[in-house]
């Protein structure tokens, strides 16, 4: 959450800082800021969009070659300019900004307090500007040192430090952070769009690194204050990704990138007809593989739901799904006969990598599903697959959801061949059917015209509701998901089971159901089901599969999707979901990509 964007070079700065915010807006914000050192530090900072905070650099004009910049997602204290980063002490030894919570910083603000020093802001992002000024000893990397060892929480911070006219600081703990190498010019991001104008040449900040940059270059210091080697690694990503490319909205855009995400994904898993990972499971697992755990959160969580589904059908294993939040803290039953699967797309979720290492010290074989290189999740993993989808810039996941399900398709059929329940035959027959699933989900993206037509019908309603059963009900939860968080209707997915099990009370004439029923044994239950609520006056559309025959006797809409093996058919399924949220958003004239309240990564708790 948060994001951070720091320049030292022979450019002017504000721009270069501006523009990298920007590349940013999509990890969520409610005001954002630059402080440029030119003649002395120039702060600049407004609350709500970056068009504001354009504005007043316009008015300003801030000059200096070397700055800082913030988008700030209001934790401690209000979203307004005070609280705005950047925050200069009050002595003026240093201008920061911040992502991350520090938890101790009451006890500190109030240390401080003491000592003579008096804040401005709420936030905790001030306790580490002024403790750094208590703590400065004329020397900036061993003040960050120290300062450091005092802090508890997480924290990415960029500073400007008085008398260090040329160069712009940083330290990293649990909150990711980049630096880009340039010509002539270096920078600091949160993550990489919002350097991948001017360079794809980065250094992936650890845990417990200090950095210092000037135009020239680019110095690691580890906590003993000893410089380390520069590692500087390409990041293959096209600044295409951050574009719209003629679509309205990111979100749109990346709905029909779905097919490409999904093939650039499985392709280099599968060699004629043969599963290949990347690394190894260690050799136990065949005989020995307990218990499978998939951690995660958000859409990533429904992720795990319908890998419980397939893993335990295919590969005759017990899956537990857990909400990362609450893994880290339930002192979990896991050993080193588990595999701890961890899905995220950014690879820096604060509570799947915390759960991540909670897992690795109980002895677990970690693997996580990334969609970003290099992330905190891949590099911590035992083993990793990366999901290839390209730059996700819209808050709502959708083609990281998809590449995502097909990696779990690729990997519930390796472990079903391992443990001797899938032949060569039949594994090569199943990826056969995973290799078509891009050109199915063109075909399912057909549907974009019934699902704008029956947008124009939702928008209106304040609540909705997703039933389904089997591998359809966690695209249930996905298709709740995704319309709660960016159109504001309220909607639930459900078991459809589970309706007369209290939720019925809720079906009114004129409630939107949305039926997902495409598992054939299930299917004559979900009938019933559709049956119940379209007694009760609710408005019934149903997703279900080409060729299903009397579906329009017992629902109002129905939208077609293609036929394909029953554990491949959420890929095919999540696609009108996917729309109907897009278009309805769009209807209520709601900012598809940047929901309120919400970030694109959450690293915090």
């Amino acid at each position: 959450m948060c994001g951070i964007v720091g320049f030292v070079g022979e450019e002017k700065a504000a721009p270069i800082l501006i523009e990298g915010l920007r590349r940013l807006e999509y990890r969520g914000y409610d005001s954002a800021g630059i402080a440029v050192n030119g003649d002395g530090v120039t702060v600049v900072k407004e609350k709500g969009r970056i068009d504001n905070l354009q504005g007043r650099v316009d008015e300003i004009n801030p000059q200096g070659t070397i700055g800082i910049g913030h988008t700030r997602w209001a934790t401690h204290g209000a979203p307004d300019q005070i609280n705005a980063h950047p925050h200069r002490s009050m002595n003026g030894i240093v201008t920061l900004v911040h992502n991350g919570i520090i938890e101790n910083y009451m006890e500190l603000k109030n240390d401080l307090i003491e000592k003579g020093y008096k804040f401005k802001s709420q936030t905790d992002t001030e306790v580490i500007a002024q403790l750094y000024d208590f703590l400065f000893d004329g020397d900036a990397i061993t003040t960050l040192i120290k300062t450091a060892e005092k802090l508890e929480g997480s924290y990415a911070v960029a500073m400007l430090v008085k008398g260090y006219d040329d160069k712009v600081f940083a330290m990293k703990k649990d909150s990711p952070m980049i630096v880009g190498k340039g010509d002539g010019e270096n920078y600091l991001a949160s993550d990489i769009p919002a350097i991948l104008p001017y360079t794809r040449d980065c250094y992936i900040v650890n845990d417990g690194e200090f950095i210092e940059i000037s135009k020239n270059d680019i110095k690691i210091f580890d906590k003993d204050g000893n410089e380390k080697e520069v590692e500087i690694k390409t990041i293959n990503l096209s600044i295409d990704a951050a574009e719209k490319s003629g679509y309205d909205y990111f979100m749109a855009k990346e709905i029909y990138e779905q097919p490409k995400a999904v093939m650039n994904t499985v392709f280099p898993l599968i060699k004629d007809g043969e599963i290949q990972l990347p690394f190894e499971f260690p050799e136990s697992f065949k005989k020995n593989l307990n218990r499978i755990y998939v951690v995660a959160c958000g859409s990533a969580y429904h992720i795990g739901i319908t890998a419980k589904y397939i893993i335990e059908d295919m590969v005759r294993i017990p899956v537990m799904v857990d909400i990362a939040s609450e893994f880290r803290y339930r002192n979990p039953i896991i050993g080193k006969d588990d595999l701890c699967i961890f899905v995220s797309q950014s690879g820096e979720t604060a509570d799947t990598l915390a759960s991540l290492r909670e897992a690795k010290v109980r002895g677990a074989f970690t693997m996580s599903i990334v969609n970003v290189p290099f992330s905190t999740i891949a590099r911590e993993s035992d083993g990793v697959i990366y999901t290839n989808a390209g730059a996700e810039i819209a808050v709502a996941t959708t083609k990281a959801f998809s590449a995502q399900l097909s990696v779990i398709y690729v990997l519930s059929a390796y472990l079903a061949h391992e443990k001797g329940l899938m032949s060569d035959d039949e594994i090569k027959v199943f990826t056969s059917e995973i290799l078509k699933l891009p050109e199915k989900i063109k075909t399912a993206l057909d549907c974009d015209k019934i699902t704008e037509e029956l947008s124009k019908h939702i928008a209106t309603k304040e609540n909705m509701f997703f039933i389904g059963r089997g591998i359809d009900y966690p695209l249930c939860l996905e298709g709740s998901l995704k319309l709660k968080e960016i159109s504001y209707i309220h909607c639930e997915g459900y078991g459809a089971g589970e309706l007369k099990h209290g939720t019925i009370s809720l079906i009114e004439p004129g409630t939107v159901i949305a039926a997902v029923a495409t598992d054939d044994a299930l299917y004559g239950k979900m009938v019933s089901n559709i049956k119940e609520v379209h007694a009760r006056g609710a408005y019934v559309i149903a997703v279900v599969k080409e060729g299903t025959e009397g579906i329009e006797d017992v629902a109002d809409e129905v939208i077609f999707v293609p036929k394909s093996s029953k554990y491949l058919m959420p890929s095919l399924t999540v696609i009108p979901l996917q729309l109907l949220a897009y278009h309805t958003t769009v209807e209520k004239g709601l900012d598809v990509d940047k929901p309120r309240n919400l970030a694109k990564s959450v690293t915090v708790e």
